[in-house]
């Protein structure tokens, strides 16, 4: 049975643990493009318009901007194929199988953010960060796990798969809720219109692509213009692919998921990477991180996240609310618990979100992220390497 229910997660699993060590390299270049003699060139890059349309019908946004809002809404829309996937026919659909990743997330994400608010308490500017630290990078993540081979039972990967989901779900709200903008009346309209028209799609059970693209793109533009985030255009897409248990020869969800998924592991987040990641070390020293908005981040991720993950499961383990992993101990457990501090991707892509009015923050975002993930991938990987199996 539990083999059964985890192949869907080998899958996923290969998927994203070689995802991440392409993430991993991207990062590393941009950090290295970035503080070379190509820095000048590669800041004036990500900053340069392109236009794409016709004649005068058409977008003109930065490079980094046709990443983070354009590229990064294909993202979303990936992820929210996966959670919805997942709640549908997945590990979460059994309510029993989910209370345990589900408490460890909301652990995961209220004790970091907590941490974050404490570090920066009085200063309304830097306030605004509070959910960075919250996220999980699945992608970073599972790279390290993969890194350990069966050392990790499938059942730990499991969980932190389906915690990631989780955690990415709650990014997707907190972004929909707190990072917005000036909203526009005439847009929202739209795209509630648009949101209307892929439902009565769905509704007559509509098995190509093609339609809910066409809307998708203008559901894109709509919320583009709308005040909120142009990648929250992604989620609602998803939330209209059909997929539905009954029919089990074909599953219009799983079909672009499966041939979205490369493209988005290989192609979009380490583009992502490699635009976002890239920050100036010229006169950096450990002084720097003592600044509240990476002291916030690092501490959020690398103490918060593991204290949240691990008290938040231990409390409702013991309690008997949830069930510890098959073949897992309280040593393990927690080196896993520490490897969700690797935040990168999704953090990242918050703090850009959370000081879009204060870029000033931003090369203390990318350091504070960048030192709380590698804390946390060094010390869970050798928390779990050294731990016995029995």
């Amino acid at each position: 049975m539990l083999r059964y229910l985890s192949s869907p997660f080998k899958w996923f699993f290969k998927l994203e643990a070689a995802s991440g060590l392409v993430l991993l390299f991207a990062a590393v270049i941009a950090l290295f493009i970035s503080n070379s003699n190509f820095s000048d060139l590669y800041f004036s890059t990500l900053n340069n318009y392109i236009f794409i349309g016709i004649n005068e019908i058409g977008l003109k946004l930065t490079v980094i901007h046709w990443i983070n809002d354009a590229l990064m809404a294909i993202f979303f829309f990936f992820v929210t194929l996966e959670i919805k996937r997942e709640f549908l026919q997945g590990e979460l659909s059994n309510v029993k199988q989910a209370l345990l990743p589900i408490i460890a997330a909301v652990g995961g994400m209220l004790v970091p953010a907590l941490v974050y608010v404490y570090i920066n308490l009085g200063d309304s500017e830097t306030l605004t960060g509070w959910a960075i630290p919250s996220a999980t990078d699945i992608a970073f993540s599972l790279g390290v796990l993969s890194l350990l081979g069966k050392r990790v039972p499938i059942s730990l990967k499991v969980f932190l798969t389906a915690l990631a989901i989780i955690d990415d779900l709650g990014a997707i709200i907190i972004i929909a809720l707190f990072y917005s903008g000036d909203l526009s009346i005439k847009y929202l309209s739209l795209m509630l219109i648009a949101f209307l028209i892929l439902l009565v799609i769905n509704k007559f059970n509509v098995k190509k692509f093609l339609p809910y693209l066409v809307v998708g793109l203008f559901l894109w533009d709509f919320t583009h213009n709308s005040g909120i985030h142009a990648t929250i255009a992604g989620v609602l897409l998803a939330m209209t692919i059909p997929h539905r248990k009954k029919e089990k020869d074909f599953s219009l969800l799983i079909k672009i998921e499966h041939a979205i998924s490369p493209y988005v592991a290989f192609a979009i987040m380490p583009l992502f990477a490699f635009a976002n990641a890239g920050v100036s070390l010229d006169g950096l020293s450990f002084s720097s991180l003592l600044d509240k908005v990476p002291l916030g981040i690092v501490l959020g991720l690398f103490l918060g996240k593991q204290l949240g993950v691990f008290v938040f499961s231990y409390i409702s383990i013991k309690l008997k609310i949830a069930q510890m992993p098959n073949n897992s101990n309280w040593f393990n457990f927690y080196g896993v618990g520490v490897l969700t501090g690797i935040g990168f991707t999704m953090s990242l892509f918050v703090g850009n979100l959370a000081f879009v009015e204060n870029m000033q923050y931003m090369d203390g975002v990318k350091i504070g992220v960048l030192t709380g993930s590698l804390l946390s991938t060094l010390f869970g990987y050798f928390l779990i390497l050294l731990t016995p199996n029995k």
